[in-house]
């Protein structure tokens, strides 16, 4: 994060001209920005711009293998090449910064699209001839409200754990929502000076219902003259060191405790400010503060109830000038909704909010682009995250005037959806633990992530020996990828839900952030090569047991393919150590029966039924596990006469393997196996993307095709393998139709925290309550 220093107060909008900016932390990749818009309100300017962004790809491409293979053959051959994505960049900084925030972008900006800068705000029409003659494009101006609801749609559309519930005495001070794929109808209470109600019912339709004069500038403008404090942010710090009860007159003063008959409790407010009219005394600035937001924030508060109960809405959004994080905003304004309207109607905040008006604005700009035809990520590398303002927890936080918060989205290739067998979509939560709220294991996976950092580098600059400059990559994504860490360790919540997942997810985009696309793709290589020669062996083998043995060994076999991870430290270092550890190693080091989580019964008395008529497959690990343990588990089912579709990574995380890589291997496995080669003919076999580039699994942002192909095919069965994404997520997934999660736990803690051992096994098979047994054979559930 950027220091700018401070601009003396009497300067107008001028700041230090030797100080310079880094674009490579503030305004990234303004070379290549196209669009730009601005929202500036009375103390914040939010610079929003569109840019192409230039990263490299690892892609794989097959070999011709017409002619007969050498013995030292690759499979496939890896190639960098450069690709170029969309990015969307938000900026939000001190209005006293904006001239030297225009020389800047002035200066370092080539080229650009459009000569017209759309603009929203109060102060866009106060900064409108400096914009223009800065940087010599015209101030279109938009309206606040609908650049106001267009940005909450996109965030809440687009950003998992955007919405979060703020419970001030719990262990975890933000809760956050998980992302409903119906965003609608909802009330929006943006308060700004005054208030405005406004009920938003599809992506072009809202009306503002309802509003009051009584906002943040009545705060503001009562809390001068009450305190002779004029800086907002102040008045809130002294708010927030106030006893309200010194001069609010409450129940019990009147009744001398609570009024039971009403429901009354002794400590609520019955009048504010009542006992200044008769103690003859002074009160404190904190105690007069303290007092007026309460005041401000329980009136606003019940006027939201009743538009929300009078419009049968039971999702109110609270932003506005007046909100910005603040914990005792808050939690009066969460006190408030509570009380009135007894739980029905719950409070939710976001945590970009503040970026609301310029990314509508920034939208009504791009229309032409269709930018509401994609789906958006948060990239963790450039984003700053949520940071806390309780005083108590970090003191310095609001004093952190002059520094850059920043947001940055990129462009997905494809558009996510939830998968349609999610029982409940609405109710879905992809992870099994979460760290914000589980102090030990947030501990204990931070300290985990950051000693494996030294592997993750060394394996980063070996998967680039023609590079050079890759060691000085490498450092700097070492810096970046602790500065998070170090990061979440003070703020857990700055991203939404810390989990296993999303410490992953950050680890990837910085290594993505500094050109190491795919550190694993040559040791990936290697052992898809390795794997493929023992194939024919492995399904000789099987198809030489008995058809109850046979079921275990192929269970068995995945079970061991799923040994082979190198985002797991206890077998990483095994197989660094012995890189001769093998497939029947690895089924010997699998507990005997009965496994940690054990249904395996059950599934073998469902095989004995009717087939399944297609099952969709989320795979794992490249090498032994796709190829000697997945595809022969898939031959079987192709043999039952079940459909196959077989899910994997649409770009890389770890060893997972990747769609393309996918292509290859089955391919190369067709040519030795008719049953492959014949399910791939006859289209019973099918290879989609999942849409993740993850080594986890959020089951509702999918690839749309694939929802698509999953409802066309009629899937009843869905098969999740891995540790990643079988139990760090979706291990208490809901679906619609019979689910098999099949995991090792490769990592000792997590075995002790789950009551079992390195190397336990989970096989977790589950039938949706109400399905009929019919369906399933001879098994009928508990």
């Amino acid at each position: 994060m950027a220091e700018c220093g401070r601009v003396d107060s009497n300067t107008s909008h001028t700041m230090d001209k030797s100080i310079t900016l880094p674009p490579d932390e503030i305004f990234r990749n303004l070379e290549n920005a196209k669009r730009f818009a601005i929202d500036i309100g009375g103390s914040l300017t939010k610079l929003a711009y569109y840019s192409t962004v230039q990263h490299k790809v690892a892609k794989v491409r097959s070999f011709d293998h017409t002619a007969k293979a050498a013995a030292g053959d690759k499979l496939y051959e890896i190639s960098m090449q450069e690709e170029v994505t969309a990015r969307l960049h938000f900026i939000k900084f001190e209005n006293a910064y904006i001239e030297t925030c225009l020389d800047f972008i002035k200066d370092h900006l080539v080229n650009t699209e459009t000569k017209v800068i759309k603009a929203t705000g109060g102060g866009a029409h106060k900064f409108k001839e400096l914009i223009e003659r800065k940087l010599g494009l015209k101030v279109d101006k938009e309206d606040e409200m609908t650049c106001l609801i267009k940005g909450c749609n996109f965030v809440l559309k687009n950003i998992p754990h955007e919405a979060f519930v703020y419970a001030k005495h719990a262990d975890s001070e933000f809760r956050f929502q998980t992302t409903n794929p119906d965003i609608f109808p909802y009330l929006l209470v943006n308060i700004g000076s005054g208030v405005s109600i406004v009920k938003v019912e599809s992506e072009d339709k809202f009306e503002r219902i309802g509003g009051s004069s009584i906002g943040g500038g009545t705060f503001w403008g009562l809390g001068a003259l009450l305190t002779k404090t004029k800086r907002f942010d102040e008045l809130l710090q002294l708010a927030s060191k106030g006893q309200h009860a010194s001069v609010d007159m409450l129940v019990k003063d009147i009744y001398g405790g609570s009024y039971g008959y009403l429901g009354l409790t002794g400590d609520l407010i019955a009048s504010s400010f009542g006992k200044s009219a008769t103690a003859d005394k002074d009160f404190s600035k904190e105690d007069m503060a303290k007092s007026l937001l309460h005041m401000i924030s329980n009136d606003i508060g019940q006027l939201a109830c009743l538009y929300a109960k009078l419009h049968n809405l039971s999702r109110v959004y609270f932003g506005g000038f007046f909100i910005r994080g603040h914990p005792v905003t808050m939690h009066t304004i969460t006190y408030s909704i509570n009380f009135f309207t007894k739980g029905e109607v719950q409070a939710l905040f976001l945590r970009h909010e503040g970026y609301l008006g310029t990314i509508g604005a920034f939208l009504k700009g791009a229309e032409e682009d269709n930018p509401n035809q994609y789906s958006w990520g948060e990239n963790y590398a450039g984003s700053s995250g949520l940071m806390s303002v309780s005083p108590d927890m970090n003191p310095m936080q609001r004093a952190r005037s002059g520094t850059f918060d920043m947001l940055e989205m990129d462009r997905l290739e494809r558009q996510l959806v939830n998968l349609p067998l999610l029982q409940d979509p609405s109710s879905y939560i992809p992870d099994t633990v979460d760290l914000t709220e589980d102090a030990l294991a947030r501990e204990y996976w931070l300290y985990c992530f950051e000693e494996a950092l030294d592997g993750v580098v060394k394996r980063a600059v070996a998967s680039q020996p023609d590079m050079p400059e890759a060691a000085l990559r490498a450092e700097k994504f070492r810096q970046k990828y602790r500065h998070k860490l170090q990061t979440l360790r003070q703020q857990p919540f700055a991203y939404g839900s810390l989990t296993v997942r999303s410490l992953l997810d950050t680890r990837e985009h910085c290594l993505n952030e500094f050109n190491f696309p795919d550190p694993y793709s040559k040791i990936k290589q290697r052992e898809n090569d390795i794997a493929l020669k023992y194939y024919q062996k492995a399904v000789k083998s099987l198809d030489e047991l008995s058809w109850e043995e046979k079921q275990f060994a192929l269970v068995q076999g995945v079970l061991a393919g799923n040994v082979f991870d190198w985002g797991a430290k206890a077998v990483s270092d095994v197989l660094e150590s012995d890189p001769e550890f093998g497939f029947e190693e690895a089924k010997r080091q699998l507990e005997e029966r009965p496994w940690l989580v054990d249904s395996y019964d059950q599934w073998l008395e469902r095989l004995k039924g009717p087939p399944h008529k297609c099952a969709l497959f989320f795979v794992d690990n490249s090498g032994v596990d796709i190829i000697l343990g997945v595809m022969p588990f898939v031959r079987e089912l192709l043999s039952r006469g079940t459909e196959v579709v077989l899910a994997s990574n649409s770009g890389p995380a770890l060893n997972d393997v990747t769609n393309g890589e996918l292509q290859i291997l089955t391919e190369r496995i067709a040519a030795m196996d008719p049953v492959i080669e014949a399910g791939l003919r006859e289209d019973r076999l099918l290879l989609v993307q999942s849409g993740s580039s993850s080594p986890c699994l959020d089951l509702s942002r999918l690839d749309k095709v694939l929802a698509m192909v999953v409802r066309e095919r009629q899937t009843d069965l869905v098969i999740i393998e891995g540790m990643g994404r079988a139990i760090h997520t979706n291990y208490y997934a809901m679906l619609s139709c019979e689910s098999l999660k099949m995991a090792v736990i490769k990592n000792s803690w997590l075995a002790d925290r789950l009551g079992g051992k390195l190397f336990s096994v989970v096989f977790k098979y589950e039938v949706p309550a109400g399905k009929p047994n019919k369906d399933c054979g001879a098994f009928s559930p508990s």
